[in-house]
């Protein structure tokens, strides 16, 4: 057999086995709503101290782009052809990034993204990131296991649980995506107060 008709044969052979390959479903990517709109308390005081913001640690169902749903018991599902942009603790992390230059009290800040050192550290749990069905009513829950961490030697100094609960009236995905955007608002607001609040007592005081 001819070399040019092997490879015309092996050229087919590639494109028949293409042909059945199953075609990926398609998904609508969604980003993390905001509606937040605070500004930094009046005479609030900027703080000198650094602050590193760290993705929280979640479970293998809510460490993925999926939007998760428990429609009863202990099932855990997601939205069918939808997706964040993001891994929850990826979009949590950011919201909260979002939240302290909002709030403007903190202005020396990074992510875990980079290597900068800082003073302080937030991460923590993300224990809920999803919709819950009680019966025919449903909810968006964030829960969030906060701790905020000495830079240098990685020393607990403090930590909380903030936990928010969205009611949906509307179970279509775009209404279930803003009750996201909305939990996730509360939470930020609570944490990033929370945080500054601790800061204030923990931080090291600024070098001369």
């Amino acid at each position: 057999m001819k070399l040019s008709t092997l490879a015309l044969l092996t050229s087919f052979t590639l494109i028949s086995a293409c042909s059945i390959l199953p075609k990926p479903e398609p998904f609508d990517l969604y980003r993390l709503p905001s509606a937040q709109s605070s500004v930094a308390p009046a005479h609030a005081t900027p703080q000198r101290w650094s602050l590193r913001l760290n993705k929280p640690q979640a479970s293998e169902a809510l460490n993925s782009p999926n939007i998760a749903v428990i429609p009863q018991g202990d099932v855990i599902s997601s939205y069918k052809g939808a997706r964040w942009s993001d891994p929850a603790p990826v979009l949590m992390r950011n919201r909260l990034l979002d939240g302290f230059q909002r709030d403007g009290r903190v202005t020396l800040l990074s992510t875990d993204d980079s290597n900068f050192q800082a003073d302080l550290e937030l991460g923590g749990s993300l224990q809920a990131f999803q919709t819950e069905y009680q019966g025919t009513n449903a909810g968006v829950i964030v829960r969030l296991d906060a701790l905020l961490v000495r830079g240098y030697d990685q020393r607990i100094l403090a930590s909380k649980r903030f936990e928010v609960r969205q009611p949906l009236s509307d179970v279509k995905v775009p209404a279930v995506v803003a009750g996201f955007g909305q939990a996730s608002d509360q939470l930020t607001t609570q944490v990033v107060a929370w945080a500054v609040e601790q800061g204030q007592k923990v931080a090291p005081p600024p070098r001369p």
